[in-house]
């Protein structure tokens, strides 16, 4: 085996190594939290690390879902309806306006959309004071529409389907307005079923920040039974101590949807990602 065998050899085993040691890391919260949720406050609490609970405490998950001071099913149904609809509401207005954007000629079309992307410079915590006084005046505060509206178009999404849908030849788009095709037709024909794998990118990302949503649905609601996922963890910590064995579980479920819809479209994200220009 000469040097540059095993040079090659050695680089592959550090960074095999390499890979390992950054997996482990980031693994090992979720093996805390979900060890944590299966076990007693005792367990938990204890000066002495205990890895691995002694009989698993199943009913922590149960206690969680059907407590009556801090409703987790109601704010998992919220999560739910909130993240879904925000997700469909993204989806369409992010779908029309990369459209109109890759396809459509108008007048100073490059100017505005080099002007929406500008305002992605824009802190969005600047926004929160506009929203919600517009939310307010609309008369939707503490309602699940008031935690939907405000996020139904993101600049960012647009940018990402737009540069897909720029990859589709023009040529085909031109034939399509010969045969007398309308641009509503060539787009939900041609363009959206043929973008799919980045479609479900945009999808998922869009999903995990409205899942994720804590300070806006912290702020537009006061009705416990209207709030969500994320605002509800903050309820394990009370005057009479932090119930961590609960707030493990309701982290857990919190975080398992996320983790099962991810391993069942992996392979269309990492399509989306790879060809909708977000390469590092």
């Amino acid at each position: 085996m000469d040097n540059n065998q095993i040079q090659s050899k050695f680089a592959r085993t550090i960074v095999f190594i390499a890979l390992l040691i950054g997996s482990l890391i980031m693994l090992f919260p979720f093996f805390w939290m979900i060890s944590g949720s299966l076990k007693t406050l005792r367990e938990i609490t204890s000066p002495d690390i205990v890895w691995l609970p002694e009989h698993p405490q199943w009913q922590n998950y149960k206690e969680v879902l059907t407590m009556k001071a801090n409703p987790f099913g109601i704010y998992f149904k919220n999560s739910i309806i909130v993240s879904v609809l925000n997700t469909v509401f993204t989806l369409f207005t992010t779908i029309l306006g990369a459209f109109a954007f890759s396809r459509l000629e108008f007048k100073g079309r490059d100017k505005l959309f080099s002007f929406l992307l500008a305002t992605m410079m824009v802190p969005s915590q600047m926004y929160l004071i506009t929203n919600f006084i517009t939310i307010t005046r609309m008369g939707l505060y503490d309602s699940l529409w008031a935690q939907i509206l405000p996020y139904t178009a993101s600049v960012f999404y647009i940018y990402l389907l737009r540069q897909f849908f720029n990859q589709i030849p023009n040529q085909i788009y031109l034939a399509a307005k010969v045969d007398g095709c309308s641009d509503w037709k060539y787009l939900w024909k041609m363009m959206v079923p043929n973008s799919k794998s980045s479609l479900v990118t945009i999808s998922l990302f869009n999903f995990i920040a409205s899942w994720n949503a804590y300070l806006w649905p912290l702020l537009v609601t006061g009705n416990i039974n209207k709030r969500v996922l994320s605002i509800g963890l903050q309820y394990f910590a009370g005057e009479a101590g932090v119930s961590y064995h609960l707030m493990m579980a309701g982290a857990t479920i919190v975080v398992l949807p996320l983790v099962i819809i991810y391993l069942c479209f992996q392979k269309y994200i990492i399509q989306g990602i790879a060809r909708g220009g977000l390469k590092g």
